[in-house]
């Protein structure tokens, strides 16, 4: 029988207890980076969420005279995963992802300053990145396609988020974050691009789905918007049968304080305590079970 070794060559998927290990030290990584480093990357990674929002958007427009109403949210949710499927294979981070960094901070391994200094840095670099992408999005005229039904869907999309309390948009932001992060953790287990593809594809296909809300994915719709609705120019309301006025809700307070802010703190708990605190619980705490030796194949 072979002795386990760093040589031991592995194809099967991590069990539970060493993805929590591994998101440990996941965290650890993420928590040392360098501020300029962490800022790029979190510039990606907004623009992959950016992305995959175009493709969402796209996706869905005039669907919704075709098809059922639960039909074209899973349509929207599938093209939508794009965004993480990007952050997490061509690397970047992703703010509502790094909350698994309480892990480590749990742990002692992370400061609370630097997780903090971590959080700040990535948010700050997601919502330049999504906006930056919302800009590049609306100068191309992108939302002028389908003769303007595009750029219809994107006010729709944008207005619609504007319609919640803010207890509604904390628990949304709650939801949303809980499933984000175990696409997420499902991927400590995976060994291959393609596993991380799948396992990432069902639960942001659910948050989206649901209708529950990102904060990373609203600094991309609400800025393209609010794009549209102030430099849109009269051809484009003529196809629509629209006009700015139709969307007196759409602004950047409303935004601001009216959702991102309380979808923010929704995403924050749902990932560090409902997620991040509980496997951490579970697996890492001092006299938690001990990440379980794997059985050696028979030789025979």
């Amino acid at each position: 029988m072979t002795p386990r070794g760093s040589s031991d060559i592995r194809i099967d998927a991590l069990l539970p207890a060493e993805m929590a290990a591994k998101a440990e030290l996941t965290g650890v990584t993420k928590a040392g980076t360098d501020n300029l480093s962490l800022l790029l990357l979190a510039l990606l990674a907004g623009a992959f969420i950016a992305l995959g929002g175009l493709f969402y958007t796209v996706t869905i427009a005039g669907a919704s005279a075709t098809l059922p109403y639960g039909v074209v949210r899973l349509l929207g949710g599938v093209v939508f995963s794009l965004g993480l499927v990007l952050a997490i294979c061509a690397g970047a981070e992703l703010f509502t992802s790094d909350n698994l960094i309480v892990m480590a901070w749990a742990s002692g391994k992370v400061s609370t300053a630097s997780m903090l200094r971590t959080w700040v840095i990535v948010y700050v670099g997601n919502f330049a990145g999504a906006g930056a992408t919302a800009v590049f999005v609306y100068v191309s005229g992108q939302y002028t396609f389908g003769n303007g039904a595009v750029g219809a869907t994107a006010l729709s999309v944008a207005t619609g988020k504007l319609g919640y309390t803010f207890v509604q948009d904390v628990c949304l932001g709650i939801l949303c974050n809980v499933l984000v992060c175990l696409a997420v953790w499902l991927t400590y287990s995976a060994r291959t691009s393609g596993d991380k593809v799948i396992v990432l594809m069902l639960p942001i296909s659910a948050f989206v789905a649901a209708g529950f809300e990102h904060c990373v994915a609203n600094m991309y719709f609400f800025p393209h918007a609010l794009l549209i609705k102030w430099g849109a120019p009269d051809s484009f309301w003529q196809a629509i049968a629209k006009t700015p006025a139709d969307y007196p809700t759409l602004t950047w307070e409303a935004f601001l304080t009216g959702n991102l802010v309380a979808v923010t703190l929704g995403n924050v708990v749902g990932g560090t305590v409902l997620v991040g605190a509980v496997y951490w619980f579970v697996y890492l705490r001092r006299g938690a079970r001990a990440v379980p030796a794997r059985a050696e194949p028979d030789e025979g």
